[in-house]
């Protein structure tokens, strides 16, 4: 058997300490680590957001911080469609899908691939959507 390879998508927006510990927690758990960062399509797609930090500089700020071994991006919504490309055989997830109908699907989907799915602690404290709303609120403060 090969090395175990490990994926773990997202945005990756407005990078942080919760994608960093991400990266770093399942990093400790597969021999080949891939990033899937979410092009801005599907983060509009997904989320109905666009992302702050365009997609070629998210790569370029995951790939640069020594932890993956490669970046990929992810450009369509669906994770059979990423394991096709990469051949993963752990998918990364924060644990507040865990439970969720989406979680629930992605599990499944996964599962039909012989592909396990591990949750982490989703930092509720730090998100690119905590940051985007104090930016917000300090813009708007400022005028």
């Amino acid at each position: 058997m090969g090395p175990l390879i490990g994926y773990v998508p997202g945005v990756y927006d407005l990078f942080h300490v919760g994608h960093l510990n991400l990266l770093r927690q399942a990093r400790e758990q597969c021999d080949v680590l891939v990033a899937g960062v979410v092009t801005d399509e599907m983060c509009e797609l997904a989320k109905g957001v666009t992302p702050t930090v365009p997609l070629a500089e998210r790569l370029a700020i995951v790939d640069a911080i020594g932890i993956v071994d490669a970046v990929y991006a992810e450009d369509t919504p669906s994770k059979a469609d990423a394991h096709a490309v990469v051949g993963f055989h752990r998918l990364f997830k924060g644990d507040d899908w865990r439970g969720t109908e989406k979680g629930d699907r992605l599990e499944r989907q996964m599962a039909s691939l012989g592909v396990e799915v591990v949750y982490f602690p989703y930092s509720l404290q730090t998100s690119s959507t905590a940051l985007r709303r104090a930016l917000k609120l300090r813009d708007g403060r400022a005028s």
